[in-house]
């Protein structure tokens, strides 16, 4: 038996009083699957080569597809009036209508969940920086410090490598990595022409900047 659950209403009418569903003439039926295999809600087995209807109930109320693609015409479905006439007897639109609603709320609030993530996929909090040229002075490293003070960014995992410190002292160039983040996980990308400035004006080469 199939493991499909559905809903025990159709509309707000209890599914097992709709007797919409599709019969199969074994007769007819040549056993070329097509049913079984375009069927997505499990109405149909296979046995001995035959297609059968074993969870009736599963099928879509008015779904009919599995009819109208059988190549010998061996699938039967009841006449439509039956859904229309339900419909009516039923009054089901005050439901259906309540239904929709509720469906596009959804499908606005996916919408709005979906172009907030966008917006957040599209900020940068973090960038990292890779510079070379000469620190010995650490006038560099000052200016770093004035350029953030009293604002919500900082410089982080700083990293300077040089050869030796008597280079260091006699001005050997020296490669230099930080992070530029936000304080606050807001957007720093009106924040980083400023470090490349800063970067520029220090005469140091900027090797390479790298979103995190």
């Amino acid at each position: 038996m199939a493991d499909v659950k559905t809903a025990p209403t159709w509309h707000g009418i209890p599914r097992q009083d709709i007797p919409w569903y599709p019969t199969v003439d074994p007769e007819t039926c040549i056993g070329c699957t097509l049913c079984y295999t375009t069927c997505g809600r499990s109405v149909y087995e296979m046995q001995d080569n035959k297609a059968e209807v074993v969870n009736p109930l599963n099928c879509m109320v008015g779904c009919s597809t599995c009819a109208t693609v059988c190549p010998v015409q061996a699938i039967s479905f009841p006449d439509r009036d039956l859904i229309w006439k339900l419909e009516r007897e039923h009054k089901i639109f005050k439901v259906v209508r309540q239904e929709a609603k509720e469906k596009m709320a959804k499908q606005e609030a996916a919408k709005a969940r979906a172009a907030a993530e966008d917006a957040i996929a599209k900020l940068i909090i973090k960038t990292r920086f890779e510079v070379a040229g000469e620190f010995g002075e650490k006038r560099f490293l000052i200016q770093m410090e004035e350029l953030i003070k009293g604002r919500p960014f900082d410089f982080v995992n700083l990293c300077l490598r040089v050869p030796t410190v008597q280079g260091a002292m006699e001005k050997t160039p020296a490669f230099m990595s930080f992070d530029v983040t936000s304080t606050e996980q807001e957007d720093i990308q009106a924040f980083l022409p400023e470090v490349r400035d800063l970067i520029r004006r220090n005469g140091l080469t900027l090797v390479s900047e790298n979103k995190l």
